[in-house]
Order: C-alpha cells, then structure tokens, then sequence
C-alpha cells in the first residue's frame, strides 16, 4: 500500500509538471507573437475563467438578481484585467512584458511556495485558505522585489530608477504591492470556491484544477493596472 501510495503521488506530481510545461510553453509562444496571436490567447483565457466564474456563482445558492450581479460584476473583473494584458503587449516588447509584467507576479507564486513550506508559522486567514502564511506572503514580497530590482537595473522599463536607494525602495514598494493584491486574488477565488462548496473553478487543467485557480493572482493584479495605468489612458 506505502508503495503504492508513493507511486501515485509521483504520477500526480509528473502530471501536474507535464501541465505545467505544456501551459507555460503555449503562453510563451502567443506572447512572443503578439499581435492578434496573444490577443486571441488572453480572450480566449478570460472566456473560461468567466465560464469558471459563472459555474461558482451558480452555486452560491442565491437569488436571481444577485446571481445576475454576480456574473456583470465577473464580466468586468476579468474583461478588465484581459484589456490590460492586451494593452501592454501592444505597449512593449515580449522581453519587457515578461521580465516587468509577468516574471513578478509569477515570482509571487514562487517565492511564497517556498517561504511557505519552509518557514511555516501563522495562517493569514485559514477560514478561506488554510495553507496561506504570512511568511509565504513576505517570500512572495521579497521575490517580486528582487524581479523589480533587476528590472530597473536592466532598464527594461522606461523611466523606472537605477540601482540605489531610490530604485530599491521602489523595487520593494512595488513587488510588496504585487504579492498584496495577487494574494487578495487569490483569497478572493478561495472564498468564492468554499461559498461554492467546490475544491476547483474546474477540472480543465490536470493536476491544477481550473483556469481560474492558476490565474487568480494575475487578475487581480492585471484589474489594478487597468485601474491605474490603462483606464486613464481611455478616459483622457
């Protein structure tokens, strides 16, 4: 049984490396074409996380009219945070959207996995999401930081601060802002799953659940850039 236990979550571990490959590998190739390509990849993503939304909501058990509220409220949520995700690809190159715009919210992911495991220590809200800590959150901060702080010593994005002590408050400033709000996303999709009383937004991905649940972090972060940078852009 011990045997086979261990077998098993190898292979639970192979297919959610295999996935993992398999998505990293198709976004890198529609973000390296840009244009229509990544466009049509973004609303094709934003199509099933708003399908996984919708699948939630309608679980919650509500009246129609807040069902309603619910489904505009997703539509513009998620339709927001895919026009930002389109604008900056039109904006800059694939090198500067992937080392600016992408690379810190993944480093988010990674570095709070990892300060997680290793530090342990209180929940933030276990009630929503049980193995969230605030020592993953600080990893998740200090990792982004680090990405800004190389982003801004490269000079990959336009008008951003050299090494020094202004580039490194604002290195900080900005990846602790990031590892905020993409952890607020992700409570945010949490809360929704345990109102749902569901586990995943959906089985789409193997071993990783649903669109939503890897992106969850991303929409929420790509929400405030359009509030901040792309919104304003419209409106003047």
């Amino acid at each position: 049984m011990a045997g086979g236990r261990k077998v098993s979550g190898m292979t639970d571990l192979l297919v959610r490396f295999v996935s993992a490959m398999a998505m990293a590998a198709i976004a890198s190739l529609a973000l390296w074409f840009g244009g229509g390509v990544w466009t049509a990849f973004v609303v094709l993503g934003a199509g099933i996380v708003l399908w996984e939304w919708n699948l939630l909501v309608r679980r919650f058990g509500i009246a129609p009219l807040s069902e309603i509220t619910w489904l505009l409220f997703g539509a513009l949520y998620v339709g927001a945070a895919a026009v930002a995700m389109v604008q900056i690809r039109l904006d800059y190159a694939m090198v500067t959207v992937l080392a600016a715009f992408l690379l810190p919210v993944i480093a988010v992911d990674v570095g709070a996995y990892f300060a997680g495991r290793t530090i342990g220590g209180p929940k933030i809200a276990p009630s929503i999401s049980p193995s969230k800590t605030w020592a993953g959150l600080g990893g998740g901060a200090l990792a982004a930081s680090l990405v800004a702080l190389v982003v801004f010593g490269a000079d990959l994005l336009p008008g951003t601060p050299d090494f020094g002590v202004v580039g490194l408050a604002l290195a900080i400033f900005v990846g602790t802002a990031i590892a905020i709000v993409a952890q607020i996303g992700d409570f945010f999709e949490s809360w929704m799953k345990r109102r749902a009383q569901v586990k995943d937004s959906s089985d789409l991905i193997p071993g990783h659940g649903g669109v939503f649940d890897r992106l969850d972090g991303f929409i929420a972060v790509y929400f405030i850039v359009f509030c901040v940078a792309v919104l304003p852009g419209f409106v003047g």
